[in-house]
């Protein structure tokens, strides 16, 4: 069954975040309890946690096919992309950066800041699927690019972006190439020598780990300057007593990943697909957005016609997703990564995003059709 919050309720929002995986729980708990120790102590209680810390750097970095060296641990995704964007940058003489118009904020707000600092930043157009043109891409490099940041899977519409491709461009430019990978890491296959990037940003809460942990992958022998500053922890790049008993569950998270990763991709994919035939089988002119193949197996965003999303899913409160639209003082903006996909206003307010996870079964698809159309044809008869 799906992750459920009540009896009634069904969780579809897993790309907002994912529950913990039992197996995490279980590795975390001793690290919450009778392991305690300072990892940079020198006493067998630190040396205790610091071998756990690198037992788990071990299996984060081969879940993404690089050295453990290589990795890095953060609060989260938001930091890894700042160290990354923002450290990448620091001692460079060239002031231009190179990103796409569709980012998450955690990519977007450090591109803004270095607008702001000075730097040159380019946003790079998507065509109607949501996907970066590496040639376009290609006409946008300069001599002075010091950064290339793509994210590796759009969050809303779960659209891939070419990034081996992008780190190809940038690597013959001479400029180094950031992905964040928040929503690829655990769902695709995702190895780091693959897509030829000198870094990328994980987020435990993504991949059945807790919140307030991920990781970056620092290509070795690519300068990176610190963001915050303190003590020598993580080689000096990133200050701070290590947040043990997170960085053990994503450890293991990482380990279960590499585990299950290829039965429950073919799986998630089986069942998004079966849940789009559903709907727009009840719902004509029902609209899917994003790319259908160079997609996340487990993600599908819809635009329903002559109604917002958010009606939609108001009258589904057994239901829980997300639409991509924001909300303030009651007054509704359309999702700027759909209107630059070239929607209009009124189809980027009708959209809904539905992504599932490891519990989601046959049954949960069949139920959460059957809200929305329901609560669709509830919602166009207002």
């Amino acid at each position: 069954m799906a992750l459920r919050h009540d009896a009634d309720s069904l969780y579809f929002d897993f790309n907002a975040s994912t529950p913990l995986h039992p197996a995490v729980v279980e590795a975390m708990l001793p690290y919450l309890t009778e392991h305690f120790g300072n990892p940079s102590s020198a006493h067998v209680f630190g040396r205790r946690t610091l071998a756990a810390v690198e037992s788990a750097r071990a299996q984060v970095a081969a879940l993404l096919g690089c050295a453990p060296e290589e990795i890095l641990f953060t609060s989260g995704g938001t930091e890894a992309n700042n160290l990354a964007i923002r450290g990448a940058v620091a001692g460079s003489s060239r002031r231009h950066i190179l990103t796409s118009a569709v980012e998450h904020p955690p990519v977007a707000r450090p591109c803004d800041w270095l607008e702001r600092q000075g730097f040159d930043v380019t946003r790079l157009p998507v065509d109607g699927q949501g996907r970066v043109d590496p040639e376009e891409a290609r006409a946008f490099l300069r001599g002075d690019t010091a950064l290339v940041t793509v994210m590796l899977a759009q969050n809303e519409t779960g659209t891939l972006m070419p990034v081996a491709a992008l780190a190809g461009l940038a690597r013959a430019a001479g400029a180094l190439l950031h992905t964040d990978a928040a929503q690829a890491v655990g769902k695709i296959s995702v190895v780091v020598g693959e897509l030829g990037v000198d870094f990328l940003s994980v987020a435990g809460h993504k991949l059945y780990a807790p919140k307030g942990v991920g990781a970056l992958y620092v290509r070795r022998g690519v300068p990176l300057a610190p963001v915050l500053l303190g003590a020598g922890h993580e080689r000096g790049l990133r200050p701070g007593t290590e947040n043990v008993p997170s960085i053990v569950g994503l450890g293991r998270a990482c380990e279960l990943a590499i585990q299950h990763m290829e039965a429950e991709s073919a799986r998630q994919r089986r069942l998004t697909e079966k849940l789009w035939v559903l709907l727009s089988g009840h719902i004509p002119g029902l609209r899917r957005n994003g790319h259908v193949e160079h997609r996340l197996p487990n993600t599908l965003n819809l635009s329903f016609p002559d109604v917002r999303g958010s009606t939609v899913l108001a009258n589904a409160p057994g239901l829980a997703a997300s639409t991509g639209s924001a909300c303030h003082a009651g007054t509704e903006t359309p999702s700027h990564v759909l209107t630059e996909m070239g929607l209009t206003p009124g189809q980027a307010l009708g959209a809904v995003r539905l992504s599932i996870g490891r519990t989601t079964s046959d049954e949960d698809i069949g139920s959460a059709a059957e809200m929305l159309v329901t609560a669709y044809r509830g919602a166009l008869a207002r």
